[in-house]
């Protein structure tokens, strides 16, 4: 029984032998479940993360969760050796960090879509809502069926979050559409369930949807080729997924994870920020890759809405603030 506890501290003494050879006050990020290179939430962080190094000419660590108790184990490891800022990636990292950064009060921490109340925290969260509204605006516009989709990931309040702001932006553009939604699983690993996210798509296409939202993380790959293959469209997350299959994919609902990262590791804020479409945080991908499917009309409308929600014209329902979407 003690086999399993002596393979994960190895694998991460491997993982993280080279920060003792690194110079102290250098950045961190610690991505969650689903890997750095899921194309989606995790990849925008690491994106992020480039660039700050790039710009800076200076080096940062990183580690890739792939078990649940490796995340408080790798930001204690990060603050021994005195890094700082270290970013978490992820709602799920916000207990871990709030035992670390107890710990180490001399070092900045931030995290990603959690709030932990401490003075050398500083938790970024996101209005995906706003942003999702308007990609179910794009969603039902484009139908010929009048039936649009959305898979999520892991059923959490978050998630339920991009759903419910997707399908009040779906309703706002056509009071008459039929949302179809599922969800692709209760743990961790379904974000990266590409083979699920096939499935659920493809149940979804049988019953007459035609667009599909995926908000899934590493899963959404199979909803967007299995929307390629059965000639339909997908739209992508966190992410510009735009050119992940050119003709399918209508838009992505894009979450700046990378600019929070970014703008962490130049140095953190303690407290709270939110950024909506009005801190440029969320908002649809228009480029080469979808411009033929995006309509002049369907971009006036978009962008009419957008203008709306920024002035407080619309409001968009927070599922997370109401714990329902009504």
């Amino acid at each position: 029984m003690n086999v399993k506890p002596a393979l994960l501290a190895a694998t991460l003494a491997t993982a993280l032998s080279t920060l003792s050879a690194v110079a102290r006050a250098e950045p961190a990020v610690i991505y969650d479940m689903g890997g750095k290179f899921d194309k989606s939430f995790n990849q925008a962080a690491y994106d992020g993360a480039e660039r700050w190094k790039k710009e800076a000419g200076k080096a940062y660590l990183e580690f890739e969760i792939s078990n649940p108790a490796q995340r408080e184990q790798a930001k204690r490891r990060m603050a021994e050796r005195g890094a700082t800022p270290i970013v978490g990636i992820g709602f799920s990292q916000g207990s871990s960090m709030e035992k670390v950064a107890k710990d180490f009060p001399k070092l900045q921490f931030a995290i990603i879509d959690s709030v932990v109340k401490l003075p050398n925290v500083q938790s970024i969260v996101f209005k995906e809502h706003e942003g999702s509204f308007l990609v179910g605006m794009m969603a039902a516009m484009a139908s010929k069926t009048g039936k649009v989709g959305f898979v999520g990931g892991m059923d959490i309040p978050l998630i339920r979050k991009f759903q419910c702001g997707y399908e009040q932006g779906a309703k706002y553009a056509n009071p008459k559409v039929e949302v179809s939604a599922n969800m692709t699983g209760t743990t961790p690993t379904a974000w990266n369930d590409p083979a699920r996210g096939a499935e659920l798509a493809k149940a979804q296409f049988a019953k007459g949807v035609d667009v599909i939202f995926a908000a899934a993380g590493g899963t959404g790959v199979g909803v967007y080729q299995a929307a390629k293959d059965a000639g339909k469209l997908a739209i992508g997350v966190d992410s510009n997924q735009n050119h992940l299959h050119p003709g399918t994919m209508l838009t992505s609902m894009v979450k700046r994870v990378d600019v929070a990262v970014y703008n962490a590791f130049k140095g953190t804020t303690p407290g709270v920020t939110s950024l909506g479409l009005k801190e440029g945080g969320v908002d649809y991908a228009l480029d080469d890759n979808n411009a033929k499917l995006v309509t002049a009309d369907m971009k006036k409308k978009v962008d009419a809405a957008k203008a709306d929600i920024i002035a407080g014209k619309i409001t968009v329902i927070d599922y997370m603030a109401k714990n329902e979407c009504k």
